[in-house]
């Protein structure tokens, strides 16, 4: 809202003034006025609308948007073409030579040069001519258009209208000559009164195309002030571009539940009356659009920028489109070339059925001379004999003296030859002899296979012995002294208990640099083991 002053206002009124606004924006109260009487978009913000305290406006306005500080310098006004100020009746010194004027002289004269000037003649004195002089602004010294007067244009509409009137005219009367020489010529040949219809005919149409009527092209181009609308306001213009006969999209399917349509980017993707007879339908929603005519090939041209582009390809559809345009004609020309290759080898194969060959009259109509039998469960017994499918690989070729094939015999997932059961190809076929010494292999490594695993059911017994830890190599006859081992225990204890209170450490302290076994076993015994559960009621 344009408010003009900055006065305090009370929680009501100030309620009231936002609700005011809200009415204005849904077009449900008028717009404000300004100084002028003109309406104020109620969309303006605040801070636009606004004026500076500065100017002390009593009344909302937009003037301090505008250039309200106007150039005293600047004029609209231009020069008086033609005018004179003043005419002379005798030469006046000074003047120019030629006509008489003084407002220029001789070179710049504009009239024809006279035999004897008016200087010399005293006679025929031009007069004066006005000169006038404007101080303009940088825009104005450029307006190309500063000075015409608009009403010069009349004289070409009506030279116009002029030309058109006598075309009209020229038109008119050489139908009536033609209707005349029709009239005059009615006892002549047929054909010939035919062919004067039609040029008749195609006259009078030229006729009906020139003379169009412009009324209906004139609302076309009619500007009219937009109405006020929800959001309110008039200040913009709109051109009508629809006829009356035209129904909006949106008034298509008045169901709630049809196509949905976007107010703010008038749009409907969806097909409003998908029932309908596609033949009677004008519109079938903004999705054919997109998805038909050169929509549908940009967008596959953007496909394909984008997948040569993963590929390792330079292009960018926005940054080189003609060369992103130019790769997918390549594109496209080497994919057909491709597909019609592809083509032309399989039908070079295969054949092509819908070629013109004719085919044999056996195998159109499915019956031939030949008589075949067979029994109610559909085997054939009689008429043909049944042949074996042939591959392209040879059959029943015995090599390394085996009597069957590889592949005859299987076991334990492996293939082999049945007459001599190995399962390594391309071996010497061993016969019954090999037979039976594979058996003797297998009866064998199963009795050592039971042998070994009785032999693991009973472990070893394992002698104890107190050895100690420590070290790498622990000699197998190494016996510890019980005594000595005693005495390292207690040696240990103290030891420890020095290192729990350091007050009770003395000043000159001697350590023996050689350690015992007994000393190893005893620092064994004491340290703690943390992830013992039981360590805390060790000590």
């Amino acid at each position: 809202m344009a408010t003009a002053s900055v006065a305090f206002k009370s929680r009501e009124d100030h309620r009231k003034q936002l609700e005011l606004e809200e009415a204005r924006k849904a077009g449900l109260a008028p717009a404000e006025l300004d100084e002028d009487g003109k309406e104020i978009n109620p969309h303006i913000p605040q801070y636009m609308s606004s004026a500076p305290w500065y100017l002390n406006a009593e009344k909302p306005s937009l003037k301090h948007q505008r250039k309200w500080k106007s150039d005293p310098n600047y004029t609209k006004s231009w020069y008086d073409r033609g005018a004179k100020i003043y005419q002379a009746d005798k030469y006046r010194k000074g003047a120019c030579q030629n006509c008489g004027a003084m407002t220029h002289d001789a070179k710049a004269c504009m009239e024809r040069p006279r035999k004897k000037g008016a200087k010399w003649t005293n006679m025929h004195i031009a007069p004066d001519e006005k000169v006038e002089t404007f101080e303009l602004d940088y825009d104005g010294k450029r307006d190309r258009w500063n000075g015409y007067d608009a009403s010069t244009y009349a004289r070409v509409i009506e030279r116009y209208e002029a030309r058109d009137e006598a075309r009209r005219k020229f038109l008119k009367e050489q139908q009536l000559k033609k209707l005349e020489e029709k009239n005059g010529n009615q006892d002549g040949e047929g054909p010939e009164v035919e062919i004067s219809d039609e040029d008749d005919d195609e006259d009078a149409l030229k006729v009906d195309e020139a003379m169009v009527d412009e009324s209906k092209q004139m609302d076309f181009a009619k500007v009219e002030k937009r109405v006020r609308t929800t959001g309110g306001g008039s200040t913009g213009t709109v051109r009508n571009l629809r006829i009356r006969e035209d129904t909006a999209k949106y008034l298509l399917n008045l169901d709630v539940n049809s196509a949905h349509y976007d107010p703010k980017t008038r749009s409907m993707r969806e097909d409003p009356l998908p029932d309908a007879d596609p033949n009677e339908k004008f519109y079938i929603g903004d999705n054919q659009n997109r998805m038909s005519g050169q929509a549908l090939e940009f967008k596959q041209l953007n496909v394909h920028a984008w997948e040569s582009f993963e590929k390792g390809q330079d292009i960018h559809m926005q940054a080189a489109p003609s060369q992103a345009e130019l790769l997918f004609k390549n594109f496209k020309v080497i994919k057909d070339k491709l597909k019609t290759k592809t083509k032309d080898t399989i039908m070079e194969k295969y054949g092509n059925a819908a070629s013109g060959e004719e085919i044999p009259v056996e195998l159109l109509m499915g019956q031939s001379e030949r008589q075949v039998e067979y029994d109610r469960a559909g085997r054939l017994i009689k008429g043909m004999e049944t042949t074996l499918p042939k591959s392209k690989y040879e059959e029943d070729v015995y090599i390394n003296n085996h009597t069957s094939v590889w592949g005859s015999w299987w076991k334990d997932h492996q293939w082999g030859y049945r007459c001599c059961k190995q399962t390594i190809r391309n071996s010497y076929c061993t016969g019954t002899a090999g037979i039976e010494a594979a058996e003797a292999a297998t009866e064998l490594m199963k009795a050592n296979i039971a042998r070994k695993a009785a032999s693991e059911d009973k472990p070893a017994p394992v002698e104890e012995k107190n050895l100690a830890t420590w070290g790498t190599d622990v000699p197998e006859d190494l016996v510890l002294d019980q005594k000595l081992l005693n005495e390292a225990l207690k040696k240990e204890d103290e030891r420890r208990r020095e290192e729990r209170d350091e007050r009770k450490r003395k000043y000159n302290v001697k350590y023996n640099d050689e350690v015992t076994a007994e000393d190893m076993e005893a620092y064994r015994m004491k340290r703690t083991h943390h992830d013992d559960p039981m360590k805390d009621f060790l000590n």
